[in-house]
Formats: C-alpha cells, sequence, structure tokens
C-alpha cells in the first residue's frame, strides 16, 4: 500500500555463514570444542619443535654490503675506527648494566677506514671481563664469580683460579703481551664508563638497518685491552692457528675514537656470526657457541634446556640443536669402552686432535675445559659428524713453557698465580705460582666447592673426569684420557709443534705483530716490555718443546 513503510527484518546469524559451514557445522563445532579443551587443560605446557630440514637458506641475508676501500682485515695497513654516540644513550646502557648486566645496544655511528655507516649497534662485549664495570661484583679486574663463593672474592680477570699442576718446580712462561697478572695467568682490565674507548665493543652492522654489512661483516669485535695492553698473544694465536689450516677469526690492530676521548690502539676480530660459518668448509654446516653460563651436560630432549649453554650461529629456521643434543647425549652417557670405540661416529677425531694439541701448544688457559667455555661446534651437514674450533684466545701464552703433550694447560692446570709476561716465583710447597697445600692459588678464599679449582683438565693421570677436581669437559677430557687417541694425538701435537715453533713461525710472528700494533700508535715503553716478555715466552716455548724427545723426536 502507497505510503506505508514495510520494515525489513534482518538477516539471521545462521543465514550470514558460508553456506559450506552451515552443511559441516558439527565437525567444526567439534574441533572448537576440542582446542578449547586443549587450552584449559594443558595450556601451560611447553611445546618443543624440531626442525629436521637440511636446507642450507638463511633466514637473514645481506641486501646492502657496502664494500669500503680498504680490506677491513688486511694487516699490512693501519686501520681507524671512530664511533659516536648519544651519551644519555651511553649512560643509560652503562646503568642498566651496572643494575642487572643487561647488554643492550645503542645507536651509533661508524666510521671505519673513512667509510661512514649511520645507525650502527654497540654494545658491551664479554662477560667476566666487564665486571669490574660493575663495582668488581664479580673477581677483581673483570672476574667472573666462583661458584659457591661470596661475593668479591679474589681471583683472576677471565673466570677462575687455576689449579695445581702435576709436574713439579717447573718455571711458568710470560703472558699475554705484559698485561697485568691474575691467577692462572689471567689478565686484568680496569674498566671504567669514563674511558669507553677502552671497553669491549661489540659492532652489529645491522641492528637497526635490517640485511646491511660492511665488506660481508655484520659483527666487528673490538678485544679487550688497549695500548701497552692490546692482546698481543692473542693475535699471534690467530696467526698462527689459521697458517696452521684451522679455521681462526680474521683480526688486524686499529686506533678506535669514541665521541670526543682520545685515539687508543685496539685489535678488532672477526666475529663469529652467520657469515663466519660460510667459510667453514663448503659452508653446509650449522655452526654452534658454547656459552659461558652453561654446560656440557645432557638435559634430556627438551631444546630450551639447552639454550643457556648453547647459541646456534646459522641456519635458524632450518636447522635446530638437535644435532648437538644427540652428541651431549653420547658423550655423557658412553663408558670409556664405547667412547674410545664410538667417538668417530660422532666427531672428526683428526679434527679433535688438532684442535687439543693446539690448545696446549699455545699454552691456551682458556679453552673449551676452561670457565669461559671458548669453543665452537661445527656440525657438517654431508658428514653427519662436529669440529671443535677454538675462539677468543686472550689467555694463551701464560703459565708452563714447559708443559707437554701430556701436561695441563688450561683451567686446573695454568700456573696458579704466574703473571703474565713474566715468571712466578716457586711456592713453599716446592710448585711453581705458590700453590699451597690445599691446592688453592694463594689469595684464593677458603669454602671453594669441592672440586673446584684443584686438578688439571686435561691431566691424563686424572681420568676421563678431568683430572682430580679442575674443570672439564667431556670431550676432551676423556680424548686425552684413554689411550685408544693417543697415537692420533701425539701425531698432531708433534706436526703443529713444527709449523708453530721449529719452523720459526711463532718467533717471527711476534715481531710482525708488534709492527701491526705500533703503525696504529700503540708504540711505547711498556708495549716495548709486553713484546719483550711475549717473544721470551715463545722463544722459552719452543726451546722446552724442542728437548722433548716424544715431541721433537
Amino acid at each position: 500500500m502507497s505510503g506505508e513503510t514495510t520494515a525489513q527484518r534482518g538477516r539471521r546469524l545462521r543465514d550470514r555463514l558460508p553456506v559450506r559451514l552451515r552443511h559441516h557445522w558439527k565437525p567444526a563445532a567439534a574441533l572448537g570444542v576440542g582446542l578449547a579443551a586443549i587450552v584449559y587443560f594443558i595450556g601451560d605446557a611447553r611445546i618443543s619443535p624440531y626442525v629436521t630440514s637440511a636446507s642450507r637458506v638463511e633466514g637473514d641475508p645481506v641486501t646492502e654490503d657496502i664494500r669500503g676501500t680498504v680490506d677491513l682485515y688486511d694487516t699490512s695497513v693501519p686501520h681507524s675506527i671512530q664511533l659516536t654516540y648519544e651519551q644519555t644513550d651511553f649512560d643509560k646502557m652503562m646503568k642498566e648494566f651496572k643494575e642487572d648486566g643487561t647488554k643492550d645496544y645503542i645507536e651509533a655511528d661508524l666510521v671505519v677506514d673513512g667509510v661512514y655507516l649511520d645507525d650502527v649497534g654497540i654494545r658491551l662485549k664479554g662477560n667476566s671481563t666487564l665486571s669490574s664495570l660493575r663495582g668488581n661484583r664479580g673477581m677483581p679486574g673483570g672476574g667472573r664469580q666462583m661458584p659457591g663463593a661470596p661475593q668479591g672474592a679474589p681471583a683472576g680477570a677471565d673466570g677462575a683460579a687455576g689449579g695445581q699442576d702435576r709436574r713439579q718446580g717447573q718455571q711458568p712462561g710470560g703472558g699475554p703481551g705484559g698485561a697485568g697478572g691474575g691467577f692462572g695467568g689471567m689478565v686484568q682490565y680496569n674498566l671504567s664508563a669514563d674511558r669507553p674507548e677502552e671497553l669491549p665493543w661489540l659492532v652489529k652492522i645491522d641492528e637497526y638497518v635490517e640485511g646491511r654489512a660492511y665488506q660481508g661483516e655484520r659483527e666487528i669485535s673490538l678485544r679487550p685491552g688497549s695500548n701497552a695492553q692490546v692482546p698481543l698473544n692473542e693475535a699471534l694465536s690467530l696467526s698462527l692457528t689459521e697458517k696452521s689450516g684451522q679455521k681462526a677469526e680474521r683480526y688486524a690492530f686499529t686506533k678506535l675514537q669514541v665521541n670526543d676521548r682520545p685515539s687508543v690502539a685496539r685489535l678488532m676480530v672477526e666475529a663469529p656470526d652467520t657469515d663466519y660459518a660460510y667459510d667453514i668448509a663448503d659452508g653446509n654446516g650449522v655452526l654452534y657457541k658454547a656459552k659461558a653460563s652453561g654446560s656440557f651436560e645432557y638435559r634430556g630432549d627438551d631444546p630450551s634446556e639447552y639454550e643457556n649453554s648453547f647459541k646456534q650461529l646459522n641456519k635458524k629456521g632450518s636447522q635446530d640443536l638437535e644435532p648437538v643434543m644427540k652428541l651431549v647425549k653420547w658423550a655423557s652417557k658412553a663408558s670409556d669402552e664405547e667412547f674410545a670405540r664410538d667417538l668417530h661416529k660422532y666427531v672428526d677425531v683428526d679434527s679433535l686432535a688438532r684442535y687439543v694439541a693446539s690448545q696446549n701448544l699455545l699454552l691456551n688457559f682458556d679453552d673449551m675445559a676452561g670457565p669461559g667455555k671458548n669453543y665452537l661446534l661445527w656440525y657438517d651437514l654431508d658428514t653427519k659428524k662436529f669440529s671443535v674450533l677454538g675462539w677468543d684466545y686472550n689467555l694463551t701464552f701464560s703459565g708452563d713453557v714447559t708443559a707437554g703433550p701430556d701436561d695441563s694447560t688450561g683451567m686446573g692446570g695454568g700456573m696458579p698465580g704466574a703473571r703474565p709476561g713474566g715468571n712466578a716465583g716457586a711456592g713453599g710447597n716446592g710448585t711453581t705460582g705458590g700453590t699451597p697445600p690445599n691446592g688453592l692459588p694463594e689469595g684464593m678464599p677458603e669454602g671453594m666447592p669441592e672440586g673446584f679449582p684443584g686438578g688439571a683438565d686435561g691431566d691424563r693421570e686424572g681420568g676421563p673426569g678431568g683430572g682430580r677436581g679442575g674443570m672439564s669437559h667431556v670431550l676432551k677430557t676423556k680424548f686425552l684420557a684413554l689411550d685408544a687417541f693417543d697415537s692420533v694425538y701425539k701425531k698432531a701435537y708433534r706436526e703443529l709443534y713444527q709449523e708453530f715453533y721449529a719452523s720459526g713461525t711463532a718467533a717471527e710472528g711476534v715481531k710482525a705483530i708488534a709492527e701491526q700494533a705500533r703503525a696504529v700508535g700503540a708504540g711505547s715503553k711498556e708495549l716495548d716490555t709486553a713484546v719483550t716478555k711475549l717473544t721470551k715466552t715463545v722463544t722459552d716455548r719452543t726451546t722446552a718443546l724442542a728437548k722433548d724427545k716424544e715431541v721433537a723426536g
């Protein structure tokens, strides 16, 4: 009827649903009820995904590679780095670090060898080395708090005290470039927020600009130590490792200026990351970094239980921690007989032999069995085997220069109380370094956890557990303890002795590295003293090994 308004009824809810859903509403409803029940009953349970793909694809490709004009790690030329940031950002970063140990990035502008990059990320780099910045809440000089020790317990700068070596009456040699000494040859750095040019930094090129790299590098590590304390020993160790055919980070010395502060000489080192893994073998593998806070202990089959022990550096999303978990599980449960018989199924034995021999020859206090757990695991996706790779060599060339292939040079075996770069006096109990009868270095607190600072990690008489009371790593300690691997280890040791020392490579390397440091402004009487001490260590080490018939023949 005209003039009347016809009221329209709205569509019912069921009419608004798609036809297919209306026809099959019962299965959909059942699925919804099931999901609700799952969320209600196990909603707080942790789901641990496993990735088993063998893909070689990386999830974070480089999309902008700034080439520059000078090879970043060309040791034949001096380098320069400038970092500029807002002081308020730095102050906030330092405040957070002092309060809870957080190491967050702040924005900075970077000029490297004259090439400008804006908005890079920089953060503090290190663990024990940084503790002096927190009011010495760990160990004096930057040491990590020892397990069971009271706050502020004295110890060395990079982790813990060395224990008593089973060799008697030996004279330890020099250490890291003449830097200040600590227990076991540990280096002490008096770091301060007032001297940011001396802080250990990690520079991240792509932190705020996704996909950016500089000469293929996304990270640059500025190592602890400046000017007279610049770590000559680390540069020498990296050089020798690389020349022996083993994987090692590239390095170069650089002049560093932060804001308007004075320039200092620093050692910059390639950071193990996604791009570092590309250069190992043909890149078809997964690189894992051991964390100082973790352990090589089997913790079950939940990957989240290993996140504090290992960091996966490449192929994230296509690979995971499962290979490491399997290795840890086998190594932790294997008897001596099983370990000797089956190690080759999990690990490249020749590679492990060269790694362990190298750490001994380089007098590395802090290798895979040390307080910093400084090692990488490379899992080859073709052979399905692991190789152990070294990194972080700032505690090399400290300890007993006469140590042979059967003697410990690492945690629990370095000469406790030895001053890097110098000789320690003989202790009153007939050992070097002033180790008292209780096995603790002088000045160490009583009441330490049982077995912590005592025996050697690589003491072949100490059994597969890693010696009597020292820190250990089952791969290294069982490898050294079992006679089944003696021939392959000694063969690697003799070959590397020839390459490092008998050939004169180490002695020549000290001279070259000293000149590189001087070229960026490290020249001083103190540096000359450090060079003299490192030269003496290398000379004494060469002489001692040449007298060892098992090594030199």
